[in-house]
């Protein structure tokens, strides 16, 4: 296939044919076209979109590359959730044993981290023998028989897409909002959903940081899927600050299994009880929120979360002795408490700057081959707003070696800031709703404007 006329015009603004993006994408998967022909078009989409068109046909033919779960004459209502990535951000291994216990079967297909951004695939193989290589056919049986299956991208799910989320982690390309949103719809509508529900991050720590492009993403997104029969729904979430206390794949395994016991982080909490109230009416298992949130915190607080997460894990050859003991994960060879240095008011903790620190201490990837050590991290126990003492532990870094703790600190000095008081107020951790009837505010700005 000759790609190099298809770079040209998407580089000089114009459009490819739906015919062309399947033979395109077809090409690539088959490893006709070089990674590097399909960096210059993934960084010419980055810069000049795709249009709606476009964005179908790419979509339709990343989906069309593998095959999908199939689950015909089984009525179970089938919803996942996805995330589009974030710092601290452990929900998923929360959600989806929560809602499992609820009696909604939840297929979920996850990534792994992509730029400073965790992934979770990278936190579930923290869990010693945990394996999310499973195939389409054993993702279905334990569907089937435990209500979940925790599982990556296999060869046959969307393999275009497992190919060009890797490139686009390594190639500054992952930011375009069409590349997110047929990524994620890519591998979602392959689960043989019934109904998603999608976390969508806005502030200094997310791929898009703005109000207006994060609801530009959920509403491509609810396009999608909503045009193949999916019934999509979009919360947008704050990420202008790590969520939860932990930020390093084994040490937010870790806290993930402290929140099924009923100890996690209020924000975590938050944020994982208003996805899984969506999931649970989307699901047609409750008629109202109140009712819904009431049946997660009953799932939760009776052990029903923690024991599905158990049995996830031990049908997924891991040790389920974890849920009970969280010292079976992997441990870092080196910790450092971090001290405030001064007296005052926290005023930000940037949660980009963690993230890229957590990879540059061996917990992601700056190569695709690269090997994520998943013992080092950070865990911070201070959020914006809280008044603090010189000398108050606020933090601890978990790292390899004394070169890791270095870096460790100097990036919470760093990322840490304090002043005499809080002069912008964090973003609420759930702003707004957003469906195919259109965006619902949840509330407030900070500053008191109305958010929409």
């Amino acid at each position: 296939m000759f790609v190099v006329p298809l770079i040209e015009r998407k580089r000089d603004g114009g459009t490819l044919t739906p015919e062309e993006w399947s033979a395109l994408i077809a090409a690539y998967t088959a490893g006709e076209v070089p990674d590097y022909q399909m960096s210059a078009l993934l960084m010419a989409v980055l810069w000049r979109g795709l249009e709606r068109a476009e964005l179908a046909a790419l979509t339709d033919a990343m989906l069309a590359s593998g095959s999908r779960l199939t689950f015909d004459g089984w009525d179970t209502r089938r919803v996942d959730k996805h995330s589009t990535g974030g710092v601290g951000d452990k929900v998923s291994l929360v959600l989806a044993p929560l809602v499992a216990a609820c009696g909604v079967a939840v297929p979920m297909i996850s990534g792994r981290g992509l730029g400073h951004t965790g992934g979770t695939l990278d936190k579930l193989e923290a869990i010693p023998g945990f394996r999310t290589g499973l195939t389409l056919a054993e993702a279905k049986s334990q569907v089937q028989q435990l209500g979940c299956a925790m599982l990556g991208q296999s060869p046959e799910v969307a393999p275009a897409d497992r190919k060009l989320y890797a490139l686009r982690d390594v190639t500054a390309t992952v930011e375009a909002i069409p590349l997110i949103a047929a990524s994620i719809m890519s591998k979602k509508l392959a689960e043989g959903l019934t109904a998603l529900v999608l976390d969508v991050k806005r502030g200094s720590g997310a791929f898009l940081p703005s109000l207006d492009q994060g609801l530009e993403l959920a509403q491509t997104m609810i396009a999608l899927g909503e045009d193949r029969g999916c019934s999509t729904v979009a919360l947008l979430t704050a990420m202008d600050r790590p969520l939860g206390r932990a930020c390093g794949n084994g040490l937010e395994t870790e806290e993930a299994i402290m929140a099924l016991r009923g100890e996690g982080p209020p924000d975590l909490m938050e944020v994982t009880y208003a996805l899984g109230v969506e999931m649970l009416l989307a699901a047609g298992v409750e008629k109202s929120s109140a009712k819904a949130r009431t049946k997660l915190e009953n799932a939760l607080g009776s052990g029903l979360a923690a024991e599905k997460f158990e049995r996830i894990i031990e049908a997924q050859g891991g040790n389920p002795a974890i849920v009970e003991d969280p010292a079976v994960l992997p441990q870092a060879q080196a910790v450092e408490i971090f001290e405030a240095p001064e007296t005052g008011v926290v005023t930000r903790v940037d949660p980009r700057l963690i993230g890229r620190t957590v990879v540059a201490m061996g917990g992601g990837r700056q190569r695709v081959e690269d090997t994520i050590d998943p013992a080092v991290g950070f865990v911070i126990t201070v959020k914006p707003g809280d008044k603090i003492v010189a000398g108050e532990p606020i933090a601890s870094v978990y790292a390899r070696d004394a070169a890791g703790i270095s870096l460790g600190c100097q990036a919470l000095a760093d990322a840490i800031t304090i002043g005499d008081r809080l002069r912008e107020k964090p973003l609420p951790l759930v702003s707004h709703r957003v469906s195919n009837a259109g965006v619902e505010p949840l509330g407030r700005e900070p500053g008191g404007r109305r958010k929409g």
